[in-house]
């Protein structure tokens, strides 16, 4: 095998004004001549913050990809991108997902890189760092950080996000004291790491191990955990052989590559969320580290090796197949077989009907049976703030069959998508002992969240789309065994509606907000920007001519 001509090249190889430049400017961080011998620079993009606890330990797993670049005779340098904290970043991380995709990008493409090690962590830094390599398409391999440690409180273990929402509502239902709460505060996060149930990070972590991004384990080992370290120090070694092999993401990233993922996605119960993202780039009883205990993504994915498409190529060369063919269930519980499955479908389901022209998604694995088929009065929120002022409302008028409508949160309206669609239960319904009503809205939902929640309807309200026409009292039936989301208004109705429908005026008129407004994707497409769509491949003699001459 030849190995490709190296990028760097035409950055530190040089005889002339350039190579000095580049060479000696480099030299002022304290590196030898040694480093500029031809050896591959491997980039190390790094999304650790302060702002991210979910990243926060990434200094340190760079430091273990560092190692292994090292002892395999490369020239690790490490650079910073965006990092995007689910927690802090108001109104949404999903408003900058794209702008995060196009740093990587464009980091990739300018910098005199061979091939990038990709440290992402928190929901949006997986999927952006995954894109934005995508289209670069230079030997890329992912390492993402890990789930911290299960929470703990008294004698019950806790997982973050899902029981946030179900502590909260015991405290809105007054069945939970403020001290009560304010223990659990403190115990519920308790080392760096995303969280440590099937979310978003969770599930994106999978997906990318099932790609084939990232070597065979990635997905469950805790943030805490040593073997994080050591897996980071193995791709560091990886990424060297595949920049030798010229083994690129559009080897990897196969229409085969995605089908396994989305069966995956499927089988461990993903978040919802996973739905956008793979676009883009194309249970509560267990937390992630009992997951991990029982064997990981390799004993899942070994178990439905007979549904994938087991020769699909991975980052170390070899098939996902081969990959996973020893690994070992060690509690058929937590991972169950094929012939024991905890649902005999898919965790998620993807809905159509006069709603939801383009498409609409529900995660049934964390619905309520009795409400999967359900027919109730529409209760419409106009948007987020509406959604607030009322929910509470003693003099609201709604009952455990209503469905709740919550409009203008999708990619445009809210703008971003934020994580709004699991709309809090009325507390007047709360305290009656309701614990789930059918919701619908053009918003995403934590992948930690629970309930009949229908959410991604699209086209959008801000975009004119049917949810736009919801009107309190309206009849909607959701069948979930059917696929179907339905509102139940004569077509003539719905007509005179829409004549009298008005957009409101744009949330942003300059910078990167007026950018997104203009081109920003709905949400069947992966709320994508329009011209994103496709890749432009680094190419070497991009960066042959000179910059200092």
């Amino acid at each position: 095998m030849s190995t490709p001509t190296l990028r760097s090249h035409n950055w530190f190889g040089k005889k002339d004004l350039d190579g000095f430049a580049h060479r000696s400017w480099i030299k002022a961080e304290g590196f030898s001549e040694l480093m500029f011998d031809g050896r591959p620079v491997i980039g190390i993009a790094n999304s650790w913050s302060e702002l991210t606890n979910c990243n926060a330990h990434l200094r340190q797993v760079a430091e273990a990809v560092k190692r292994g670049v090292l002892s395999a005779g490369g020239f690790p340098l490490e650079f910073p991108t965006i990092s995007l904290g689910e927690i802090l970043m108001k109104p949404t991380t999903m408003l900058f997902r794209n702008l995060m995709a196009m740093d990587v990008e464009e980091c990739i493409r300018a910098y005199p890189l061979d091939g990038v090690v990709l440290l992402s962590g928190c929901d949006k830094t997986t999927p952006a760092m995954l894109m934005g390599a995508a289209s670069a398409d230079v030997p890329a391999i992912m390492v993402t950080g890990g789930p911290m440690l299960r929470g703990r409180w008294r004698t019950e273990d806790i997982g973050s996000g899902t029981d946030n929402w179900r502590f909260w509502a015991e405290r809105r239902a007054g069945r939970l004291s403020e001290e009560e709460f304010c223990e659990i505060e403190a115990c519920l996060s308790r080392s760096a790491g995303h969280c440590m149930v099937m979310g978003t990070a969770s599930t994106m972590a999978s997906m990318a191990e099932t790609l084939g991004m990232t070597l065979p384990g990635n997905a469950a080992i805790p943030a805490a955990d040593s073997r994080r370290m050591a897996l980071a120090e193995m791709s560091g070694r990886r990424i060297m052989e595949m920049v030798r092999e010229d083994l690129k993401p559009s080897k990897i990233l196969t229409r085969e590559a995605f089908d396994n993922a989305i069966r995956t996605g499927m089988a461990i119960g993903g978040s919802t969320n996973a739905i956008i993202h793979l676009l883009a780039l194309a249970g509560r009883k267990y937390l992630m580290e009992d997951f991990f205990y029982a064997g990981g993504l390799p004993a899942v994915l070994k178990e439905l090796l007979p549904l994938l498409h087991g020769d699909a190529l991975t980052v170390t060369g070899r098939s996902l197949a081969a990959n996973n063919e020893a690994a070992v269930n060690h509690n058929p519980d937590v991972i169950r077989t094929l012939a024991m499955p905890i649902l005999n479908e898919g965790g998620t389901a993807i809905l159509t009907g006069n709603l939801c022209p383009n498409g609409a998604v529900l995660k049934q694995s964390a619905a309520s049976a009795h409400l999967l088929t359900h027919r109730g009065r529409a209760v419409v929120f106009e948007d987020h703030a509406d959604l607030h002022a009322r929910i509470d409302d003693p003099d609201l008028v709604v009952d455990e069959t209503s469905v709740l409508v919550l409009k203008r949160v999708g990619p445009k309206g809210a703008p971003g998508m934020p994580e709004w669609g699991a709309a809090p239960i009325p507390r007047k319904l709360l305290q009656k002992g309701v614990r789930d009503m059918v919701r619908i809205s053009d918003a995403r939902m934590s992948g930690t969240s629970y309930g009949t929640v229908a959410l991604h309807v699209s086209p959008e309200a801000e975009a004119g789309g049917p949810l736009a026409l919801v009107q309190d009292g309206d009849e909607i039936e959701l069948d979930v065994p059917n696929r179907r989301l339905t509102l139940r208004v004569p077509d003539e109705e719905l007509a005179r509606r829409r004549a009298r429908w008005k957009p409101r005026p744009p949330h942003y008129t300059r910078g990167y907000g007026r950018l997104f407004l203009d081109h920003v994707l709905q949400a069947h497409e992966g709320c994508d920007f329009d011209f994103l769509r496709g890749k432009t491949p680094v190419r070497a003699e991009d960066t042959a001519g000179p910059s200092h001459s």
